[in-house]
């Protein structure tokens, strides 16, 4: 009567640590849970009436049991997940000692120093397994947070699992297609111990395609590899780790925990799904996006608020990354070669962003900038420090630094000018808050989310080539507004003509995809060239010449453009060239500044239809 009556307590925390099942569903009988010596102590989820539940033994609850709770407002994982830590230690045990094994066998290490260096390492041992534990953690908690809104995708995840891994839905007890419409009518979604279940089988399917793939071999991951031992053991025996037998599954298990913990339970599958990419390709994107956009020193700043601010204001932080990632990685993989050079582009990209993620507040202008400040103050009174308040509201406006960097490599401009222009252009032509537009559109199925994926990503286009644009035809060196306004007045007409045509649709309460598509046409229509500039005119030549007779264009910056790169040009604020050049966009492959004067500049259209040998047709989107 007493451990019945604990069950029912109205307390925090649960704890079990006993054996034995405790809890059960109302809908499943005694003898579904087969455990007769508890069956007079056992209660139904639903009478759970404590916070948290915390399950140290297993097999305390049901499946079902635990989905009852949650679904009556428990916190409840599995136990699974609570006891991760303790899997995750025997792990560890298992590859230190085959490392240690072999320098015991060939006699660098007595087995009474072996012994002596593996009792040292406990504790740090100890930090990296509840390292693990504690991201998972936050992983489940991130899902909570949008467990309605993305409920639709969630579905789609189950059916992909049930298709491509090894997923059996009603072995695992996860809800029915009429379960899941149920539930989202009812404004609900999965529970954590269901979530629990699909980051195991997410994480389950992308080890199995990253262990079969090139991936773990890449030089990159030497340093994944080392930082998964113990320090003495890095500092002693550096080579026998590189040359460890289970070092490719060691790799793969460190990149595939980043990937869904960091990205979240559907990152890898919707990327795949939307882009068409392998699994390994996704992976190599992600991993590109993490080190570029310093996701470690982000997540330090967050989790430096632990116990300082709400769980929902720091899921909040979580997400904002997550919505960088889902972009910035659809940009990778939609503009890159099949197998992703990550050295070269963190060489590449990595300083350019660091030099201007911190400018963001002051380069966005008007409308941009004043949601990017009230998106800030949003945070500050949830308790966040004002500094990681305003990275937190700059995070996503950096993804638009992957174009400028290209635009100042194909221009010779500097990259700092090449921010000012693009994002002077970007709030000219309110094309945030077409992007805010698209951001609300429905994702109830693929086709949805390819819809808003391909509207994004025409968006971004058009303000790439508008910004190159800009540059050809005003003078470098200039402030942004004055070069935006020189081309304004060559382009005086169609500037007014799109200004009138997207006021109405900003005036909208609603503006669906066929009101989002005129808005696009318009702005295509204002990418067509205007008349050459007198200073243009002078430079033409008298006489015509033939095609084959007629001299290399050259930018302002007097940099020779060609339709791809050379090795080891850069932007002028990169500190050293990348180790190979990436394959080009096609829309930036002609670059504005190559076109002679009065030449007829392709209309966006064209310019993101051109084949492009390197990427695959296929469109970006986010969540």
């Amino acid at each position: 009567e007493l451990i019945h009556a604990i069950l029912k307590a109205p307390v925090d925390l649960l704890y079990n640590g006993g054996i034995g099942t405790y809890v059960k569903a109302s809908s499943e009988t005694h003898a579904d849970v087969g455990d007769r010596a508890n069956d007079a102590l056992r209660v139904d989820g639903r009478e759970l009436r404590c916070k948290v539940v915390g399950e140290g033994g297993n097999l305390g609850a049901s499946q079902l049991g635990r989905i009852e709770a949650a679904l009556a407002g428990v916190r409840i994982n599995t136990d699974a997940i609570d006891n991760s830590a303790g899997v995750d230690t025997s792990d560890h045990e298992v590859n230190i000692k085959i490392l240690l094994t072999e320098l015991t066998r060939s006699g660098e290490l007595t087995m009474k120093r072996r012994n002596a260096l593996l009792a040292s390492m406990t504790d740090e041992v100890a930090e990296q397994v509840l390292r693990d534990n504690y991201e998972q953690n936050v992983l489940l908690g991130n899902a909570r947070a949008q467990q309605h809104a993305m409920l639709p995708v969630h579905g789609r995840l189950i059916q992909f699992l049930e298709e491509h891994g090894d997923l059996d839905r009603t072995l695992e007890f996860l809800p029915s297609e009429a379960e899941i419409a149920r539930r989202q009518k009812d404004g609900k979604g999965l529970t954590s111990p269901e979530f629990a279940v699909l980051v195991a089988y997410a994480k389950l399917y992308l080890k199995d395609h990253l262990t079969n793939s090139s991936l773990p071999d890449d030089p990159w991951f030497a340093r994944t590899l080392a930082e998964y031992f113990p320090k003495p053991l890095r500092r002693k025996f550096a080579e026998q780790i590189e040359s460890h037998a289970l070092r490719r599954e060691i790799i793969t298990n460190a990149v595939a925990n980043s990937v869904v913990n960091r990205g979240g339970i559907t990152f890898a599958y919707r990327a795949v799904e939307e882009t068409g990419a392998s699994p390994e390709q996704v992976s190599r994107a992600y991993v590109v996006c993490r080190e570029i956009f310093d996701l470690a020193g982000y997540v330090a700043k967050v989790e430096a608020t632990d116990n300082v601010v709400s769980t929902a204001a720091q899921t909040s932080l979580y997400l904002e990354f997550r919505r960088l990632l889902d972009r910035a990685v659809r940009w990778f993989l939609t503009t890159r070669p099949a197998t992703l050079d990550i050295a070269a582009e963190v060489t590449r990209f990595r300083p350019g962003i660091a030099s201007q993620a911190g400018r963001i507040p002051e380069l966005l202008q008007g409308r941009e900038q004043a949601r990017l400040l009230s998106r800030a103050r949003d945070f500050e009174g949830k308790g966040i420090p004002r500094d990681l308040a305003l990275t937190a509201a700059s995070l996503l406006d950096t993804y638009s630094l992957l174009d400028c960097i290209e635009i100042a490599e194909d221009t010779g401009e500097r990259l700092d000018q090449v921010a000012n222009v693009y994002f002077q252009t970007s709030d000219t032509f309110s094309i945030d808050a077409m992007l805010t537009r698209v951001t609300s559109l429905p994702r109830e199925n693929r086709w949805d989310a390819m819809a808003r994926g391909a509207l994004r990503d025409d968006l971004y286009a058009v303000l790439d080539v508008l910004t190159r644009s800009v540059l050809e035809v005003s003078e470098p060196g200039s402030p942004a507004a004055d070069r935006l306004a020189q081309w304004s007045e060559m382009n005086a007409d169609a500037l007014e003509r799109a200004q009138a045509a997207l006021g109405g649709i900003e005036r909208m309460s609603y503006a669906g995809i066929a009101a989002l598509s005129v808005a696009l046409r318009t702005l295509r229509t204002v990418t067509k060239p205007a008349l050459p500039t007198v200073a243009e005119v002078s430079r033409t030549p008298a006489i015509e010449q033939s095609p084959g007779d007629r001299p290399a264009a050259k930018s302002r910056a007097k940099t020779k453009t060609t339709p791809t790169k050379t090795p080891g040009r850069t932007a002028k604020n990169e500190t050293s060239p990348p180790a190979k050049a990436p394959a080009k966009r096609a829309r930036s492959a002609q670059p504005a500044a190559s076109k002679s004067a009065g030449a007829k500049q392709a209309t966006v259209g064209k310019a993101t239809a051109q084949a492009r040998p390197t990427r695959r047709k296929s469109s970006r989107s986010a969540s």
